[in-house]
């Protein structure tokens, strides 16, 4: 009783804070703290839950004794537990197990680093390019960092896989460009033979807060290129570039954000970027959101070989193991992490590096990829 009463104070509180410092300024410490505060909340409701069954049988029981006549009632004292205690044993398994695996996840999980090791076989790709490695990281998410220890470990792995070329699919920050202050170095280390190669996703706009102006917010979109050209970084915006090796070229095209679930913005502009790409054996897409590939890539651009997207993160949330994934994400989005074919078409979706809301992750870690392009 007095745990509901705390968690409904909390929840005022949160409320109170809220109407003076809107959450999406929040800063690092009242993230976590209302993180760690849902978790919980969310966690006593379910355990709950089995309480409430219990609860509602003995309702039922009582309404229907009303219309029995009384007599005695033999009670055999070597049953089992009663389901009072059943039910209050999976009350606090279902409150502690998830509390704790969430817990673990924002401690833990969020810094799980796994590299992803795929292999894309295509009959177009020139034999100079056979073998041709590309690590492609997505979703850092710059504002969600605490400190820059763990960027610091996800691009010395980086480092370790000596790629041909690197290519980011997007959302650098999560709402303004200030958010990469302080990282500018560990960004500028990132670099390979080739290039490194980015695109804009739907929180590089600055679409999820209010500002000023309209100048104010161009102002930040103009300040987030500026810095990623900074860093070495060559940013495509609705353009193809030439990839060249040993005399060969590759076609890479990359677009705005191109939403197509839940009313993402569409700023990519496919047909201006494809332009001229019709020359090139084969071509690379580079393109946020996965569900452009269905929508448009697939229906519009048969010719486009392989396409590499991010934005879902998995939901940072589900299962995966050997044989079998899962994650709540599979309902909003068909392609939500890893590679699909449709004829000979690729998709490759990147779980994301960093993370967004949940500061954490459970079953779906935070993703470096390492794709190889075969010649068949």
């Amino acid at each position: 009783m007095y745990t509901a009463y705390g968690f409904a104070a909390f929840s005022i509180l949160i409320g109170l804070v809220s109407l003076f410092y809107p959450p999406p300024n929040w800063n690092n410490f009242f993230r976590y703290l209302s993180a760690v505060a849902l978790i919980l909340l969310v966690c006593k409701l379910l355990g709950s839950s089995f309480l409430l069954i219990d609860d509602v049988i003995r309702l039922f029981r009582w309404i229907f004794s009303l219309f029995k006549h009384k007599g005695g009632e033999v009670v055999d004292a070597t049953q089992g537990i009663s389901r009072l205690k059943f039910f209050s044993q999976l009350a606090v398994t279902f409150t502690i197990v998830p509390a704790v695996g969430f817990l673990y996840g924002m401690v833990r999980g969020a810094y799980k680093y796994r590299v992803h090791n795929v292999k894309v076989p295509s009959p177009n790709l020139p034999p100079e390019f056979d073998g041709f490695k590309i690590v492609q990281l997505s979703d850092i998410h710059s504002g969600s960092f605490m400190n820059e220890n763990a960027l610091i470990k996800a691009f010395d792995i980086v480092k370790e896989l000596k790629a041909d070329i690197i290519l980011f699919t997007g959302d650098l920050v999560n709402n303004v460009s200030t958010e990469v202050d302080g990282y500018e170095h560990l960004f500028k280390q990132l670099s390979a033979p080739h290039g490194v190669f980015s695109v804009l996703g739907n929180h590089d706009y600055g679409d999820y807060v209010e500002w000023d102006s309209t100048e104010a917010k161009r102002a930040n979109l103009e300040l987030l290129k500026a810095k990623q050209k900074d860093f070495g970084w060559k940013l495509l915006m609705n353009e193809h570039v030439p990839i060249e090796k040993d005399g060969a070229t590759i076609g890479l095209i990359g677009i705005e954000n191109w939403g197509g679930n839940m009313r993402f913005p569409r700023y990519g502009k496919m047909k201006e970027a494809y332009e001229g790409a019709e020359n090139y054996a084969y071509k690379i897409l580079m393109s946020h959101d996965p569900s452009h590939w269905d929508m448009q890539v697939v229906l519009e651009y048969p010719e486009v070989d392989l396409t590499l997207s991010g934005h879902t993160h998995g939901m940072q949330f589900g299962i995966e193991i050997p044989g079998f994934k899962w994650s709540p994400i599979k309902y909003l989005y068909k392609n939500w992490a890893g590679l699909y074919k449709q004829g000979k078409q690729f998709l490759y979706v990147n779980r994301g590096l960093g993370f967004l809301g949940y500061p954490g992750r459970l079953g779906i870690w935070p993703e470096i990829t390492v794709i190889e392009l075969q010649k068949t």
